[in-house]
Parts: C-alpha cells; structure tokens; sequence
C-alpha cells in the first residue's frame, strides 16, 4: 500500500524529515531494493542491514527504518529519510499490521506441514474467477515474509490469501495477529520441523494457533479442516465459528470421490458437498493433490463461488517453480523437479506419484537430505528410503548428510547395494546422474532447500541441451 513517510512515521511512534515524500514499496533486501521503496535495516544472524543504508539512499529508496543508535552516529545529512526505532523488525511488523486494517477486506489465511503453498495458489485461483485477489508471493510466510506480503495490501484488491509458516511455537499466532484472518485452511500435520519440536503432537499445537486465533475472534469465523487427518480433525473441538472439512472420509463436507487417471499425469475426481456435486479434473499428480484441491474447494466455497468456477480454475491451474516442476529432457526423459522443499509426509506422498507414474523405463529418485528433523532423523530417512524400494525406484541416489540413512534404508528395502548411492553434495550427484540418465528414465529430484538439488537439475539440463516445459503438467508442491 503507497504511503507517505509521515504516515509510516506515524504508525511507529517515530519522525520524518520527509514526510510528504511517497513510499511506492517496502523491502529488506538492498540487492532487489526499487527506488521508492521504504527499507527496513533489519539486524540478523548473519547480516546487518543497517550496513547497507547508504546503499539504499544511493538507490533512491525512499526512507530507512534503522535503530535509534544507528540514526544517532549516521551524518547529519543522511538523517532526514531516516525514521529511528527500538526495533526494525517489530516496526516491519507494526506497519503491515496498520496497513491490514487500513484495508479492512476479508483475509484468508493456510498453514498445514505439507501442501499449504499449493493450496494456497489453488485458493486464489479460484477466487480470483471472481475477484481481485492478493496472494502471498512464493512462501512467504514468517515472521518477515508475512510482513511484506500484506504490505502489498491495495484499494483494488477485493480479498488476500496468506500463508503462515512456522519453525517454533507461538510463530502461527503471532502471524495471525498481524494477519487477522477470518478464516483459516490447516492442510495436515507431519513430522516436519522435529528439530524444534519433541514430537508431532507439539508440531500440531503449533498449526492449532491459527485456528485458537479465529475462535478469539467470534462466530463469524470460519475454520476449514483435513477430516482425513486425525490431529487436525480435533481442531473443531470447541471451535466457537463454522467448521468447513474437507478429504477422502465420507463425514468429509467436501469429499473426493471416484478418483481415476485424467490427462496425462493428472487426476480426476468427483466432489459430493452437502449442496452440489461435480466432476474435478486437475493437471497435478498424485491423491494429495486432490487433497490440496478439494481444502481450496472448501475454502471457496465460504465466498460462494460457484462450482464452475472452481472447475474451470483448477483445469487450468499452474503451480510455482520448483514444486515438482515436470520437465521432459530430450530422449523422452522425465525430470521431476521438486527440490524447494521436503520432509518425511511430502517424499512419500512424491514416491506414491512416481510408482504410479506411466511409461517410465526406469524411476530413479535423488533425494536430498531432509533438515530438521532433529535426533530422529536417521531412522525417519531409512524409513523414507524402505519407501523408495517400495515404490518400484531402480536408483536411490542420495545427498547430504542423513540422506547416508536413506541410501541404506533403501537397500534395506530391496534396492541392489550398487544401485544405492551416496554423495555428499548435490554437485557430485549430479555428476554422476549425468552418467545414470538413458532414455525413458523418470527421476524425482527432491530435498530440502538447504541441500541445493537445483543443481542437479540444472546439470542435466545443460547435459541435455532443449529442455522443455510441459505446460499442462507442470509442479506440484510438498
């Protein structure tokens, strides 16, 4: 939302010399800073940005958010696009938080451990048959992503789809706080994040607190819930508003029925409500995207769109870069591109969609390292890797750290030992897939985002000159 130096000032109890001047845009990043935009100075772990201010003037930011005792030894002449706070980080959220309630419309926000991204894109499209929507861009969904994403609030837009994440308890609520939504999508709850967390019980606490936010907020809220996934069904456990469930269980609002092959990799589907029936089909593979559709049913119907409409926009629908990207190399080999993210739930639900994969010669899987899984994460892993021998995988290729445990859990399973590898980056497995890959192959590229597996694929497109995209079956997200 455009507004002036003073306006920001204003909301964070601080002066500005320029208080006329116009803020176009917001950031925390002086590499991708555009001017006119605001920049908060954020103090991180490995980064200060207050190191890089006179960068950012330079840039033709409009004003600075810095701490009082940077504004205190800055020039005098560099002071006055400066607004000093105790905080930069709580005046980033303090600002998207007055800007929320400036705009004032309906808020929809999704958390979940698998699938909350994708379902947070299917959401707005459908919404968006029918109004000017605002999506969190990609996922950002903590405590500085959310922030920026609801700075992008305009007059124009009619409604906003939000995405909260969380790697510790109290993060949900304190998202939903600046958020305030009146309604709330839980996709599920898996053992992701255990590094922070002693089990998935406490995991499922934590994705509870945006369903305890909307009850602090009235009947009129609204909660749409996994009635496939026992911790998330008993969120409507003295909930206050409407309950909305969606899944596979006939006590499901919004069921899936006479699931079958669709379209090339994709899936259809019959939805049964309380008040409509239709046929679904969806460019996406595997039953979890189904279930990723049928919450973005759910949660569209609460704004009555109608079920054409949610037809027609998950027909069509295309998912973000990175989320099982199907890419088709030359000699007709399949690379599943999936590598943003990954934990236990998300791989085997991909394994499930690569054994029931058609036509592949061979179904070779380069999984990543899964991060923070905490003490359990061997055994998790070698679980994880009985599951790829299980799904009819020729090749484990594992990489990084406890990926080691998978390999060897995948061997466990039935995998031939010499088919079963193990490399301790994502450079030198893609190496080595350069020599693996033959014609008609279908390899699933998978790990977490720290893991790096973005070069593996970007080692077997540069092998295979002519990449292309397939339109209709591209992405689906963990």
């Amino acid at each position: 939302m455009k507004l002036t130096m003073g306006e920001v000032a204003g909301f964070i109890g601080a002066s500005s010399g320029v208080p006329d001047r116009l803020v176009r845009g917001y950031s925390i990043d002086s590499r991708t800073l555009l001017p006119g935009d605001l920049f908060f100075a954020i103090r991180g772990p490995r980064f200060d940005g207050h190191k890089f201010v006179g960068q950012v003037q330079e840039k033709g930011a409009a004003g600075a958010i810095v701490e009082q005792a940077f504004y205190a030894s800055a020039e005098v002449e560099c002071r006055p696009s400066m607004c000093a706070v105790a905080d930069t980080h709580v005046a980033l959220q303090v600002i998207s938080r007055e800007v929320r309630r400036i705009w004032g419309k309906p808020l929809l926000a999704v958390t979940g451990s698998t699938g909350k991204s994708t379902t947070k894109e299917m959401i707005a499209a459908i919404l968006g048959r029918r109004f000017a929507v605002l999506r969190s861009p990609g996922n950002l969904n903590n405590d500085f992503g959310l922030p920026l994403a609801l700075l992008g609030l305009e007059p124009e837009h009619d409604i906003a789809v939000m995405e909260l994440g969380m790697s510790a308890a109290g993060e949900i609520a304190r998202l939903a706080r600046l958020a305030e939504p009146q309604v709330g999508v839980v996709t599920n709850v898996a053992p992701a994040h255990l590094q922070f967390f002693d089990s998935v019980n406490a995991i499922a606490l934590a994705k509870r607190e945006l369903i305890d936010y909307l009850a602090t907020t009235g009947p009129n809220a609204v909660a749409v819930l996994n009635e496939d996934d026992e911790r998330v069904r008993k969120f409507a456990e003295g909930f206050p508003g409407r309950v909305v469930t969606f899944g596979f269980s006939d006590k499901a609002t919004f069921r899936a029925m006479d699931v079958k092959p669709g379209t090339g990799i994709g899936s259809a589907f019959r939805v049964v409500s309380p008040e409509w029936q239709a046929e679904f089909t969806l460019p996406l593979p595997g039953w979890y995207n189904i279930q990723n559709a049928l919450a973005a049913i759910a949660a569209s119907s609460v704004y009555a769109i109608p079920p054409e409409e949610m037809r027609h926009a998950l027909a069509g629908f295309q998912n973000l870069h990175q989320r099982s990207e199907i890419l088709t190399l030359p000699r007709e080999v399949t690379v599943i591109n999936d590598c943003y993210n990954s934990n236990p739930l998300a791989m085997e639900s991909m394994l499930q969609a690569l054994a029931s994969w058609p036509g592949a010669r061979r179904r070779i899987v380069v999984a990543g390292e899964m991060l923070e899984l905490g003490p359990t994460a061997p055994e998790l892993h070698r679980g994880v890797g009985r599951k790829c021998a299980q799904s009819g995988a020729a090749w484990v290729i594992g990489v990084q750290g406890d990926a080691r445990s998978l390999v060897e859990g995948a061997v466990e399973g039935g995998i031939p030992p010499l088919q079963g590898q193990f490399f301790p980056d994502a450079k030198s497995a893609g190496e080595f897939c350069q020599t693996l890959i033959a014609p008609g192959d279908l390899i699933l590229v998978k790990g977490s985002r720290g893991v790096h597996l973005e070069t593996v694929i970007e080692m077997l497109m540069k092998q295979n000159s002519g990449v292309r995209s397939q339109e209709s079956q591209s992405k689906f997200e963990t």
